[in-house]
């Protein structure tokens, strides 16, 4: 299974669905990460870091819709398609 990590978009919203450990734990279990680059500035977290824990960064939206299985996200998407874009 292939779990995608899109960037937040809704404004003022700086949270992350998944920190690196939680990709570390996903890849330990047989799963691919794609993480969107930047998810995770909002709360201080790098590219490198997701990356060493073992995730792709791709870098759109769409690619993360596209590619995953499942999406996880900290705000529903149904308030902004921008990723169908």
């Amino acid at each position: 299974m292939t779990v995608g990590v899109p960037k937040e978009i809704k404004s003022d919203e700086y949270r992350v669905a998944i920190l690196p450990v939680g990709v570390e734990e996903f890849v330990k279990a047989g799963q691919r990460v794609l993480v969107e680059a930047g998810a995770g500035t909002g709360s201080g977290i790098s590219d490198a870091q997701y990356a060493a824990a073992g995730a792709e960064i791709v870098q759109s939206p769409a690619e993360v819709f596209g590619r995953a299985d499942l999406v996880i996200k900290v705000k529903g998407s149904s308030s902004s398609r921008r990723w169908c874009a």
